[in-house]
């Protein structure tokens, strides 16, 4: 499973950008799937997740501005950022859990994108 990252780039203070996260090969099962991300100097931090059955877990900072889009039959998710602020900079990635790890065995396993830079300034 790999997956791969799209949307990132320059927004200005107030404005929005759209990622997107697309799969390739096929999870055994995914739990869930969202987005972390890690600003310079930072630790990796959640922005939010969504579960296959629809439970949806914000990062305080994304409540209100944030919207995940999860598609659970192809696997892919989209994260829209609404109202950005300087502090969004960061890079942004994809994530998916799956309930079975590469070897077929029923070990939880996660799944990280290569990350895309979102960066918000004036």
């Amino acid at each position: 499973v790999q997956l791969e990252e799209s949307g990132g780039g320059l927004a200005q203070p107030g404005g929005s950008l759209r990622l997107s996260c697309a799969t390739s090969g096929r999870p055994f099962s995914m739990l869930k799937m969202g987005w972390y991300r890690q600003a310079p100097g930072k630790s990796r931090e959640l922005v939010v997740t969504e579960t296959s059955g629809g439970s949806v877990n914000y990062a305080e900072f994304a409540l209100g501005r944030f919207v995940i889009s999860l598609d659970n039959i192809k696997n892919t998710v989209s994260l829209q950022m609404n109202s950005l602020k300087p502090e969004d900079t960061a890079v942004y990635y994809c994530y998916l859990r799956d309930a079975y790890n590469n070897y077929g065995a029923a070990i939880p396993y996660d799944y990280w994108g290569q990350g895309t830079q979102v960066t918000v300034s004036a």
